[in-house]
């Protein structure tokens, strides 16, 4: 596989990795993905809350979870205490809900700096990509491998490549910008 090929594709591992990470971001509406990362002690392993029960949002601002083991409501309800989640979890002995409160102006412009950070993260990995990508073209060129018309039109495809994917990068960050400042 060309250096190119292989650039893109750690490129594409980026974006989606941006995507997962802002997903668990919470916008004031209620969203499963945030408690993907919350594990829970099941029988001595840590497991993820989403493999333990049914998790759905009858509401916009409500998750409600509904454990395929109803003695796992005390653990799961723990765990969420103890995640960064910063919500207070309600159970009727057979379901838990999670009510999200909505997010203060502050709070919004907060979030939004965080997805701007974490966008700016993605884009310097991505520009870390295309300068390795452009160094093995250089390697190739020197050991031979390829002729200089090669180098030349492999480094514009890099560069091509690393300016889809910061749009690409862009338009994520706006969307979720845009997600969390809709009241």
């Amino acid at each position: 596989m060309d250096a190119v090929a292989t650039a893109k594709e750690k490129m594409t591992k980026t974006v989606a990795a941006l995507e997962r990470d802002l997903g668990t971001l919470k916008a004031g509406r209620a969203n499963p993905q945030a408690l993907d990362r919350i594990m829970v002690d099941y029988y001595g392993s840590q497991v993820p809350i989403n493999q333990l029960g049914n998790i759905s949002s009858p509401e916009a601002r409500l998750l409600v979870i509904s454990p395929y083991d109803a003695t796992m409501i005390k653990e799961i309800e723990k765990a969420i205490q103890k995640s960064d989640l910063g919500i207070n979890p309600s159970n009727d002995g057979r379901l838990i809900r999670l009510v999200f409160p909505e997010l203060t102006e502050e709070r919004r412009k907060e979030l939004v700096k965080l997805v701007r950070k974490k966008g700016e993260e993605s884009k310097v990995a991505i520009r870390s990509i295309r300068r390795d990508a452009i160094d093995s073209i250089k390697k190739a060129k020197k050991d031979g491998d390829i002729t200089e018309d090669d180098q030349k039109r492999q480094e514009e495809q890099a560069q091509k490549a690393t300016d889809e994917f910061i749009k690409n990068i862009d338009k994520v960050i706006a969307d979720k910008e845009k997600e969390i400042m809709t009241v």
